[in-house]
């Protein structure tokens, strides 16, 4: 008799009773999805997995500390077979045929009712691949084209737009420090399905080429500011076109609230009555420093560090930066935008009780390309910064960890 394909189906099995027989791996991998799907799981095992009885433990499954006997299936509406004991299996098997349950058996699947898709999950949608011959069965192919479909989903390389859910709005994303493969997988996603997109110039550039030609890409830094300020041009960009029923993504470097002024352009849009998703990005004050081979803290060295900004020199009426107090910490200090201040920076940190032979390093253009480190010390950093022309967008790092990575003088590498 021809062989057919299995009919795919999706089961609601909120409040059902699912019964597990074997408490091991199988069980393991398979559990979380059926708490998950709200399903009323008892657990018929001798013994389980740490993680399985962590589970039991904590109430998500009932657990029957014993062997498989016939009738554990009773009223159930799925069955997983999936213990060490092929006999007990058939005989959990047959029941579930009596009883017209379906029932996946891990240990033998052609003589199952069911069979487990390989599954992943992207924006409320799963993704479910099965293979649809038996004699080409292959779990690992199968896994494959599942996860190619669902990172393509994440990522926006596989693009498929909504049309029935799909919101007008803004999303503030944070594109990361500028390597387009740091940005996160729910951020590209965003900016794939854009209409417009408002983009910093520390943004991800790279990934602006990848988007459709349909999509309007509008740099920030060229807003015809008029009579506005950049920042009230720039809010008045994104509620402009979001109130147009269009699709908008301000991508910004970094993190949107790491001196990225997200929580002004938020404000601006919840007093427009424009919806707004905010996405976190990785901020350039850590992983600018990890890229070039500094950690912001090491055991022993440095249990704290302190994000700044340096746009506003030390002396300035303007600065809201303790740099006194920040002088007489020994962690690690991170200075963003301050390329130009740091003559002014350095000597005031030094003028308050930092050793002027405390490390500094200056990354500049950090994950890109382009990116170089210029290693100094406080008492050098502003002759340094001049002759070696290190120019922004640059990072710096003031304090030990600067020099416990490999390579660096008295640590080989």
């Amino acid at each position: 008799m021809a062989e057919h394909p299995a009919y795919p189906v999706g089961l609601r099995l909120t409040g059902r009773r699912v019964v597990v027989v074997g408490g091991g791996q199988v069980a393991q991998r398979r559990l979380p999805a059926l708490v998950a799907a709200g399903a009323d799981v008892v657990l018929v095992s001798p013994e389980a997995t740490p993680s399985v009885e962590a589970m039991a433990d904590a109430g998500e499954i009932a657990w029957t500390r014993r062997r498989y006997e016939d009738g554990d299936l009773a009223d159930a509406w799925y069955a997983l077979v999936a213990s060490d004991d092929s006999e007990a299996n058939a005989r959990a098997s047959a029941e579930a045929e009596r009883r017209r349950v379906w029932c996946v058996r891990s240990d033998d699947a052609d003589a199952a009712t069911a069979w487990t898709p390989a599954t992943g999950h992207s924006e409320g949608v799963t993704v479910a691949v099965l293979t649809t011959e038996a004699k080409g069965r292959d779990p690992r192919h199968t896994a494959a084209v599942r996860d190619a479909v669902v990172e393509g989903l994440r990522d926006g390389t596989l693009v498929a737009p909504h049309f029935r859910t799909r919101t007008p709005g803004v999303a503030l994303v944070g594109g990361g420090p500028g390597d387009p493969d740091l940005i996160t997988v729910r951020g590209r996603r965003l900016l794939a399905e854009a209409d417009v997109v408002i983009a910093d110039r520390l943004g991800p550039r790279d990934l602006l080429a990848e988007l459709p030609p349909h999509v309007e890409v509008i740099d920030a830094a060229k807003i015809p500011y008029g009579r506005y300020m950049a920042q009230e041009a720039i809010n008045a960009a994104l509620i402009e076109h979001a109130r147009q029923g269009k699709s908008v993504v301000r991508l910004k470097g970094g993190d949107p609230y790491v001196f990225g002024r997200g929580m002004e352009e938020l404000q601006a849009l919840a007093e427009a009555g424009i919806p707004c998703t905010v996405v976190p990005g990785i901020s350039s004050s850590i992983s600018v420093p990890g890229a070039a081979g500094i950690p912001v803290t090491h055991r022993g060295v440095a249990h704290e560090f302190t994000v700044v900004s340096g746009h506003v020199a030390p002396d300035d009426e303007r600065s809201l930066v303790d740099w006194p107090s920040l002088a007489k910490l020994t962690g690690t200090l991170v200075i963003l935008m301050g390329v130009d201040k740091i003559g002014r920076i350095a000597e005031t940190l030094v003028a308050h009780g930092r050793s002027p032979d405390t490390p500094v390093a200056l990354v500049q253009e950090g994950t890109t390309a382009a990116q170089r480190r210029v290693d100094a010390t406080l008492a050098t950093v502003a002759e340094t910064v001049r002759a070696e022309d290190v120019r922004p967008p640059a990072v710096i790092v003031v304090g030990e960890v600067v020099a416990v990575g490999p390579g660096q003088p008295g640590n080989p590498g």
